[in-house]
C-alpha cells in the first residue's frame, strides 16, 4: 500500500471512530482509562525491557543527553503515567457541557454546547510517554487520535499503543480511537499534515525545526510552540534563599525539559550577591555563559555572545546578564523569549503585576520555578504540550482544551420573516 493509501485509511478510520466516539458515556470512557492504568502496571516490566532497546540504540547513535532523558523510562515515570490517568479519571468530562443559554423573544431557545474537536494528530520526538499522554487526553476529551511517534522511540511508543489499544477496546471503546503510524519514514508526516478532510489539528511536539516545518507546511490548523527558552529575572528586593532554590530547580530538576529555565536575568543591584546566587548552580556542575561583569566573577564562566540570550541549551548551561531594573528585563525577555514560561523573583506585588501585563509569554510565575509550566501541576491531569500560541489555547493543552463548541437552537415552528 502507497504511503498515501495508508495515511489515508488511517484517516478514514479516525473520522469514523471520532463520530462513534463523541456519543460514548463518561463512565465507558472512564473504564477504558481504568483498564488502561491496569495494564500498564501489569505490563511495566515488559515495558521497561522494550524501552532499554531505544535507549541502547540512542547510545549507538550518540544521541544527546537530553534526548536520552526525555526518551527513557524508568519505575518513576511509570509511575507517573499511573497517577496522570487518575487524575484524568477525576476531570469533569469536558464534552456536552451547557457553556451558557438563553432565550430569545421570538421563542427560541438557544444553547452553547461544548463538543470534541474531532480527530487530533500528534506528531512528536523522543517521548514515548507522550503515547499515553495524548491517548488519555484525547480519550477523556471524545476525540480519536493519529499517533506518529519518532524514530528514537519507535519500540517504546508502539508497545505502549498495543497495550492503550487492548485496554479500550476491553470496554467497548470505538475500534481505531487511538492509531499509530507503524513506520518512521518522514514522508508519512507529510502527508499526514495535508489529510484536511480527516484530521482537525494537528499538534507537534519536538525540535524547533520539526515544529516550524510542519507548521508552514499543514493545510491543518496547528497547536505548537517553537521552544522553550524560559527566563528568571530577580528583582532586587528578592528573598536570595528563595532565588537560589528556584533557580536551581528551574535549572537542574530536568534541564532537557522545554520548561527548565535557559537565561537567568539579576537586578545589578545585587551584583556582590551574584556569586552567592549562583553558588547552587555552579556546585550542581551547570556551565555558566555571562555578560562581561558576570565573568570577571569567575575564571570558570564563559563569555555570551548574542545567540546565547536565543538559545534553548536543553543541557545544564544558562546565561546570565545583569539589568538595572525590571523595564529592563521585560524588555530583553520580550526580546529573546519564545513565549513560553517566565519567572520573577520578587517581594513587590506591584512588580509583579507590571512585570506579567507586559511580557509576552503564555506562563508568568511569581517566586516559583519555571519546571512548574506543566499541565499536571496546573491540575489539567496531563497535557498534549505547552501552546505558544493565542489561538485556539495557550499554555498547557489538557482535556478542556480538545474541544470547541456547537449553537444548538430548539424552536417551536417559528419562521423568520
Amino acid at each position: 500500500m502507497s504511503n498515501n493509501n495508508y495515511i489515508l485509511e488511517l484517516g478514514t478510520k479516525a473520522k469514523k471512530a471520532s463520530e462513534l466516539l463523541s456519543n460514548i458515556s463518561t463512565k465507558i470512557k472512564n473504564e477504558g482509562l481504568l483498564e488502561l492504568k491496569k495494564n500498564i502496571i501489569k505490563f511495566s516490566d515488559e515495558i521497561l525491557k522494550v524501552n532499554e532497546k531505544d535507549i541502547k540504540n540512542a547510545n549507538k547513535k550518540l544521541l544527546s543527553s537530553a534526548i536520552i532523558d526525555r526518551l527513557t523510562l524508568n519505575k518513576d515515570r511509570i509511575d507517573s503515567m499511573t497517577k496522570s490517568i487518575d487524575e484524568i479519571i477525576k476531570l469533569e468530562d469536558p464534552v456536552g457541557k451547557v457553556m451558557s443559554e438563553w432565550d430569545r423573544p421570538n421563542g427560541l431557545k438557544i444553547q452553547k454546547i461544548s463538543v470534541p474537536l474531532g480527530v487530533i494528530g500528534i506528531i512528536y520526538e523522543s517521548r514515548p510517554n507522550v503515547t499515553v499522554d495524548a491517548s488519555i487526553i484525547c480519550i477523556k476529551s471524545g476525540n480519536a487520535v493519529i499517533l506518529r511517534g519518532g524514530t528514537d522511540s519507535f519500540f517504546t511508543s508502539n508497545k505502549l499503543k498495543e497495550i492503550i489499544n487492548d485496554s479500550f477496546n476491553a470496554v467497548g471503546l470505538p475500534k481505531n480511537v487511538v492509531q499509530m503510524i507503524d513506520s518512521t519514514d518522514r514522508s508519512n508526516v507529510d502527508e499526514m499534515i495535508k489529510l484536511d478532510k480527516f484530521i482537525d489539528v494537528i499538534i507537534p511536539r519536538g525540535g524547533k525545526g520539526l515544529i516550524k516545518a510542519i507548521n508552514e507546511n499543514s493545510s491543518i490548523p496547528v497547536i505548537k510552540h517553537l521552544d522553550g527558552i524560559c527566563h528568571i529575572f530577580v528583582e532586587k528586593d528578592a528573598n536570595l534563599e528563595k532565588a537560589k532554590a528556584i533557580i536551581l530547580n528551574s535549572k537542574m530538576r530536568r534541564p532537557g525539559i522545554c520548561g527548565a529555565v535557559e537565561s537567568l536575568l539579576i537586578n545589578e543591584s545585587l551584583y556582590k550577591q551574584t556569586l552567592e546566587i549562583l553558588k547552587p548552580l555552579i556546585n550542581a556542575g551547570c556551565e555558566i555563559r555571562g555578560d562581561k561583569l558576570i565573568c570577571k566573577l569567575s575564571p570558570e564562566f564563559k563569555l555570551a555572545d548574542n545567540n546565547d540570550w536565543s538559545t534553548e541549551y536543553l543541557e545544564k548551561i544558562i546565561s546570565v546578564k545583569l539589568v538595572k531594573d525590571v523595564d529592563e528585563a521585560i524588555n530583553h525577555i520580550n526580546k529573546y523569549s519564545s513565549g513560553h514560561t517566565e519567572s520573577i523573583i520578587t517581594e513587590d506585588i506591584e512588580k509583579f503585576n507590571n512585570f506579567y501585563k507586559r511580557i509576552n509569554s503564555a506562563i508568568i510565575l511569581q517566586n516559583a520555578s519555571t519546571q512548574f509550566a506543566d499541565g499536571g501541576e496546573f491540575g489539567f491531569g496531563g497535557e498534549i504540550g505547552i501552546s505558544t500560541d493565542k489561538l485556539h489555547v495557550r499554555g498547557p493543552v489538557g482535556v478542556e482544551h480538545l474541544t470547541s463548541f456547537k449553537y444548538v437552537v430548539q424552536g417551536n415552528g417559528q419562521v423568520r420573516s
